[in-house]
């Protein structure tokens, strides 16, 4: 018997089953919440007496005061976070490229500037957001928010795409220019589909950024028709009598797209996260 294989599993096991617990009791009880009656929601048991899928009849044909935009506010999350998925990939694909294979002079300059803006916290950074936004007069537009997305998105998105480039021979792009390529050619025709992993990676990354995103979209958007499903949720804790069991079952609907957005994509998003993190 291989002992040392024997501890070493060990080890990941004590590792692993503690935080495997740790992140889905709080998932179980978003579930368990969700299939409650409004009585039994806080009973405390482990099961619920008569579990139940009213809560969930509730949300879809928007049976509450608190669900009345329930699937305006459902688009409009799938709308931002697709637009700022979008956005961000041109942005980071073109920069990336540009520093990575054109060697533009002051791109890696400008990249690290960009990585630079992460040693303040986003937090911080709503405010002057927000005034900024004011003083283009965007302020409860979408766009506001989407393009808000999008400058917390790049910067990152742009390093990893650059490092997943910087992979890539730099004999393909001179095979590429000696059949007469031009920079655009050699985008769309070399660049782009040997980095599609990295792509899907760091589109993903955006989408999910902008699709959980609550301070910034509850401070530059305000109509009910307007804001994103996220926010909407924080409407359910200004009562004093709280309905849980809608909010619950109402965040574990707004849950499911970017966890099956997430197990699809999982293989790319493991491989391109890590592209460049280990020269060969």
């Amino acid at each position: 018997m291989n002992w040392k294989a024997v501890t070493t599993e060990a080890k990941l096991l004590l590792i692993g089953i503690p935080v495997f617990l740790w992140t889905i009791i709080p998932v179980y009880h978003l579930f368990l919440f969700a299939i409650s009656s409004k009585d039994s929601a806080t009973s405390g048991r482990l099961w619920p007496k008569e579990p139940t899928l009213q809560n969930f009849r509730i949300v879809f044909m928007k049976q509450h005061f608190y669900l009345d935009h329930f699937w305006v506010q459902m688009g409009n999350s799938v709308v931002i976070a697709v637009t700022v998925a979008v956005l961000t990939l041109f942005i980071a694909t073109t920069a990336a490229f540009a520093i990575s294979r054109l060697k533009v002079k002051g791109g890696r300059w400008v990249m690290n500037l960009a990585l630079f803006t992460y040693f303040i916290p986003a937090a911080f950074l709503a405010v002057p957001m927000y005034k900024t936004m004011g003083n283009y007069g965007i302020l409860n537009n979408q766009w506001a928010l989407i393009l808000a997305m999008v400058t917390i998105a790049s910067p990152y998105c742009i390093w990893v795409l650059k490092q997943a480039s910087d992979k890539l021979p730099l004999e393909l792009d001179e095979a590429a220019r000696i059949d007469g390529a031009t920079p655009l050619q050699l985008f769309r025709l070399v660049y782009l589909p040997l980095m599609v992993p990295s792509l899907v990676a760091v589109g993903t990354y955006a989408l999910l950024l902008a699709w959980n995103e609550y301070l910034y979209a509850f401070l530059l958007l305000s109509k009910d028709t307007s804001v994103t499903l996220a926010v909407a949720l924080g409407n359910f804790l200004s009562a004093d009598d709280s309905p849980w069991e809608l909010l619950m079952a109402t965040g574990l609907i707004y849950a499911m797209p970017p966890a099956a957005i997430y197990y699809v994509f999982k293989r790319y998003m493991v491989g391109g996260l890590t592209a460049g993190a280990v020269k060969s």
